[in-house]
Protein backbone atom coordinates (compact mmCIF):
# COMPACT_ATOMS: atom_id res chain seq x y z
CA UNK A 1 0.00 0.00 0.00
CA UNK A 2 1.48 3.26 -1.33
CA UNK A 3 1.77 6.16 1.31
CA UNK A 4 -0.68 8.79 0.64
CA UNK A 5 1.33 12.22 -0.12
CA UNK A 6 0.78 14.83 2.56
CA UNK A 7 -1.77 17.66 1.41
CA UNK A 8 -1.03 20.96 0.58
CA UNK A 9 -2.45 24.54 -0.28
CA UNK A 10 -0.77 26.66 -3.12
CA UNK A 11 -0.19 30.60 -2.48
CA UNK A 12 -1.98 31.40 -5.46
CA UNK A 13 -1.41 35.10 -7.04
CA UNK A 14 -3.39 34.14 -10.20
CA UNK A 15 -0.33 34.90 -12.32
CA UNK A 16 1.28 32.58 -14.58
CA UNK A 17 4.52 31.61 -12.04
CA UNK A 18 1.99 30.63 -9.65
CA UNK A 19 0.23 28.42 -12.64
CA UNK A 20 3.39 26.99 -13.38
CA UNK A 21 3.70 26.14 -9.53
CA UNK A 22 0.64 24.53 -9.56
CA UNK A 23 1.58 22.43 -12.87
CA UNK A 24 4.82 21.56 -11.92
CA UNK A 25 3.99 20.80 -8.24
CA UNK A 26 1.15 18.46 -9.29
CA UNK A 27 4.16 16.39 -11.53
CA UNK A 28 6.01 15.67 -7.86
CA UNK A 29 4.86 12.70 -5.31
CA UNK A 30 6.09 14.57 -2.52
CA UNK A 31 3.17 16.61 -1.75
CA UNK A 32 -0.75 17.05 -3.22
CA UNK A 33 -2.15 20.15 -3.45
CA UNK A 34 -5.86 20.63 -3.01
CA UNK A 35 -6.02 24.34 -2.16
CA UNK A 36 -5.31 27.65 -3.34
CA UNK A 37 -4.69 30.39 -0.97
CA UNK A 38 -4.81 34.27 -1.82
CA UNK A 39 -5.11 37.61 -0.16
CA UNK A 40 -7.56 40.58 -1.14
CA UNK A 41 -8.06 43.99 -0.56
CA UNK A 42 -11.22 44.19 2.01
CA UNK A 43 -11.69 47.70 0.20
CA UNK A 44 -11.55 46.81 -3.60
CA UNK A 45 -12.00 43.10 -3.34
CA UNK A 46 -9.45 42.89 -5.49
CA UNK A 47 -5.92 40.92 -5.38
CA UNK A 48 -3.43 42.46 -3.16
CA UNK A 49 -0.43 41.80 -4.98
CA UNK A 50 -2.13 43.42 -9.19
CA UNK A 51 -5.62 44.70 -8.61
CA UNK A 52 -7.10 41.72 -10.51
CA UNK A 53 -10.58 41.65 -9.17
CA UNK A 54 -11.90 39.16 -7.02
CA UNK A 55 -14.59 37.71 -9.72
CA UNK A 56 -11.89 36.82 -11.72
CA UNK A 57 -9.51 35.16 -8.93
CA UNK A 58 -12.94 33.05 -8.23
CA UNK A 59 -13.92 31.86 -12.01
CA UNK A 60 -9.57 30.92 -11.83
CA UNK A 61 -10.67 28.66 -9.00
CA UNK A 62 -13.53 27.24 -10.51
CA UNK A 63 -12.15 26.45 -13.76
CA UNK A 64 -9.53 25.07 -12.14
CA UNK A 65 -11.26 22.99 -9.91
CA UNK A 66 -10.09 23.72 -6.36
CA UNK A 67 -11.32 25.69 -3.34
CA UNK A 68 -9.70 29.14 -3.01
CA UNK A 69 -9.00 30.50 0.56
CA UNK A 70 -9.11 34.26 1.31
CA UNK A 71 -7.12 36.21 3.53
CA UNK A 72 -9.03 39.78 3.55
CA UNK A 73 -5.90 42.58 4.16
CA UNK A 74 -6.78 46.49 4.65
CA UNK A 75 -5.02 48.55 2.13
CA UNK A 76 -1.37 48.41 2.68
CA UNK A 77 -0.94 47.09 6.08
CA UNK A 78 2.05 47.54 7.68
CA UNK A 79 4.08 44.38 8.08
CA UNK A 80 3.37 43.75 11.62
CA UNK A 81 -0.10 43.73 11.02
CA UNK A 82 0.13 41.68 7.83
CA UNK A 83 2.71 38.69 9.93
CA UNK A 84 -0.29 38.63 12.61
CA UNK A 85 -3.25 38.24 10.50
CA UNK A 86 -1.27 35.76 8.28
CA UNK A 87 -0.09 33.65 11.08
CA UNK A 88 -3.79 33.47 11.96
CA UNK A 89 -4.79 31.97 8.59
CA UNK A 90 -1.63 29.43 8.80
CA UNK A 91 -2.98 27.87 12.61
CA UNK A 92 -6.28 27.50 10.53
CA UNK A 93 -4.45 25.60 7.95
CA UNK A 94 -2.49 23.91 10.62
CA UNK A 95 -5.36 22.65 12.82
CA UNK A 96 -6.93 21.88 9.48
CA UNK A 97 -3.94 19.04 8.67
CA UNK A 98 -2.07 20.87 5.98
CA UNK A 99 1.73 20.54 6.30
CA UNK A 100 3.02 21.83 3.28
CA UNK A 101 2.54 24.91 1.13
CA UNK A 102 3.71 25.73 -2.51
CA UNK A 103 5.36 28.97 -3.63
CA UNK A 104 6.04 30.01 -7.12
CA UNK A 105 9.11 32.07 -6.27
CA UNK A 106 11.98 31.56 -8.85
CA UNK A 107 15.38 33.46 -7.01
CA UNK A 108 14.37 35.86 -4.82
CA UNK A 109 16.71 34.83 -1.64
CA UNK A 110 15.66 37.35 1.17
CA UNK A 111 11.79 36.62 0.08
CA UNK A 112 12.47 32.53 0.07
CA UNK A 113 14.12 33.05 3.40
CA UNK A 114 11.10 35.11 4.88
CA UNK A 115 8.34 32.63 3.92
CA UNK A 116 10.40 29.51 5.00
CA UNK A 117 10.97 31.49 8.30
CA UNK A 118 7.07 32.67 8.84
CA UNK A 119 5.58 29.48 7.50
CA UNK A 120 7.84 26.86 8.92
CA UNK A 121 7.02 29.28 12.79
CA UNK A 122 3.28 27.86 11.72
CA UNK A 123 4.45 24.41 11.09
CA UNK A 124 4.45 24.35 7.62
CA UNK A 125 7.22 23.33 5.11
CA UNK A 126 7.61 25.17 2.40
CA UNK A 127 8.25 24.12 -1.49
CA UNK A 128 9.19 26.08 -4.50
CA UNK A 129 9.23 23.55 -7.43
CA UNK A 130 10.41 27.03 -10.10
CA UNK A 131 13.33 27.44 -7.49
CA UNK A 132 16.40 28.80 -9.58
CA UNK A 133 14.98 27.65 -13.05
CA UNK A 134 16.47 29.99 -16.00
CA UNK A 135 13.64 32.36 -16.59
CA UNK A 136 13.40 32.87 -20.19
CA UNK A 137 13.34 28.76 -20.66
CA UNK A 138 10.53 29.28 -18.13
CA UNK A 139 8.09 31.64 -19.58
CA UNK A 140 9.11 29.58 -23.30
CA UNK A 141 7.77 26.73 -21.28
CA UNK A 142 4.59 28.14 -19.99
CA UNK A 143 4.33 29.14 -23.55
CA UNK A 144 4.86 26.04 -25.27
CA UNK A 145 2.97 24.37 -22.75
CA UNK A 146 -0.51 26.47 -23.95
CA UNK A 147 -0.72 28.05 -20.80
CA UNK A 148 -2.47 31.78 -22.29
CA UNK A 149 -1.85 34.94 -19.38
CA UNK A 150 -1.85 38.47 -20.28
CA UNK A 151 -0.16 41.19 -18.55
CA UNK A 152 -2.19 43.33 -15.75
CA UNK A 153 0.10 45.61 -14.20
CA UNK A 154 3.73 47.16 -15.16
CA UNK A 155 5.91 48.74 -13.33
CA UNK A 156 6.15 52.39 -15.30
CA UNK A 157 10.18 52.56 -14.25
CA UNK A 158 10.41 49.03 -16.44
CA UNK A 159 8.44 49.06 -18.70
CA UNK A 160 5.82 51.12 -20.89
CA UNK A 161 2.32 51.67 -21.25
CA UNK A 162 1.86 49.54 -23.80
CA UNK A 163 3.19 46.09 -22.11
CA UNK A 164 -0.17 46.31 -20.14
CA UNK A 165 -2.93 44.27 -21.23
CA UNK A 166 -0.77 41.96 -23.81
CA UNK A 167 -0.68 38.27 -24.15
CA UNK A 168 2.15 36.54 -22.61
CA UNK A 169 3.55 34.63 -26.15
CA UNK A 170 6.69 34.41 -28.06
CA UNK A 171 6.58 38.35 -29.48
CA UNK A 172 5.78 39.35 -25.80
CA UNK A 173 9.54 37.87 -24.81
CA UNK A 174 10.87 39.01 -27.85
CA UNK A 175 9.86 42.80 -27.26
CA UNK A 176 10.50 42.67 -23.72
CA UNK A 177 13.82 45.09 -22.80
CA UNK A 178 17.28 43.17 -21.80
CA UNK A 179 16.95 44.86 -18.32
CA UNK A 180 13.43 43.05 -17.51
CA UNK A 181 13.65 39.92 -15.92
CA UNK A 182 11.42 37.24 -18.33
CA UNK A 183 9.07 36.54 -15.69
CA UNK A 184 9.06 39.71 -14.25
CA UNK A 185 10.76 38.25 -11.19
CA UNK A 186 11.96 41.67 -10.12
CA UNK A 187 8.76 42.98 -10.05
CA UNK A 188 8.47 44.50 -13.63
CA UNK A 189 5.25 43.01 -14.26
CA UNK A 190 2.34 40.98 -12.79
CA UNK A 191 -0.54 38.36 -15.07
CA UNK A 192 -3.32 36.79 -15.02
CA UNK A 193 -3.50 33.52 -16.21
CA UNK A 194 -6.49 32.11 -17.99
CA UNK A 195 -5.81 29.37 -19.59
CA UNK A 196 -3.97 26.16 -20.01
CA UNK A 197 -3.33 22.15 -18.79
CA UNK A 198 -4.26 23.42 -15.44
CA UNK A 199 -7.78 24.64 -16.28
CA UNK A 200 -10.89 22.57 -17.27
CA UNK A 201 -11.60 25.36 -19.11
CA UNK A 202 -10.67 28.77 -20.28
CA UNK A 203 -11.46 31.70 -17.98
CA UNK A 204 -13.81 34.32 -20.13
CA UNK A 205 -12.83 37.88 -19.17
CA UNK A 206 -12.85 41.55 -21.32
CA UNK A 207 -10.40 44.21 -21.63
CA UNK A 208 -11.27 47.29 -18.93
CA UNK A 209 -9.99 50.62 -19.09
CA UNK A 210 -5.93 51.02 -18.38
CA UNK A 211 -5.70 52.76 -15.25
CA UNK A 212 -2.31 54.92 -13.66
CA UNK A 213 -1.50 54.55 -9.90
CA UNK A 214 1.12 56.09 -8.06
CA UNK A 215 2.72 54.72 -4.26
CA UNK A 216 4.62 56.50 -1.67
CA UNK A 217 8.38 55.28 -2.55
CA UNK A 218 9.66 53.19 0.78
CA UNK A 219 12.48 55.03 3.00
CA UNK A 220 15.57 54.23 1.24
CA UNK A 221 18.38 56.73 2.10
CA UNK A 222 18.90 57.12 -1.40
CA UNK A 223 18.72 61.27 -2.52
CA UNK A 224 17.91 59.84 -6.07
CA UNK A 225 15.10 58.08 -5.32
CA UNK A 226 11.56 59.47 -6.50
CA UNK A 227 9.01 60.49 -4.10
CA UNK A 228 6.75 57.91 -5.62
CA UNK A 229 6.44 54.71 -8.22
CA UNK A 230 3.64 54.57 -10.83
CA UNK A 231 1.55 51.47 -12.17
CA UNK A 232 0.03 50.67 -14.85
CA UNK A 233 -3.15 47.97 -14.80
CA UNK A 234 -5.04 46.43 -16.88
CA UNK A 235 -8.86 46.48 -15.25
CA UNK A 236 -9.96 43.03 -16.75
CA UNK A 237 -14.20 42.52 -16.32
CA UNK A 238 -15.54 39.45 -15.91
CA UNK A 239 -17.39 37.83 -18.89
CA UNK A 240 -20.39 36.64 -17.44
CA UNK A 241 -22.76 35.90 -20.89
Amino acid sequence: MSAVSPKAFLNWSSGKDAAMALWFGRQQSNVHIDRLFTTVNRENDRVSMHGLHRSLLEAQAEAIDLPLDVLELDTMPDMEVYNRQLRGRLQRFREAGYCDTVFGDIFLEDLRDYREKLFSGAGIQTHFPLWQRDTRRLLQTFIEANFRAVVVCIDARKLPKSFCGRLIDASFLEDLPPEVDPCGENGEFHTFCFDGPIFNRPVSFEYGELVYKTYPAPKSGDPGQPPEYGYWYSDLKLNTL
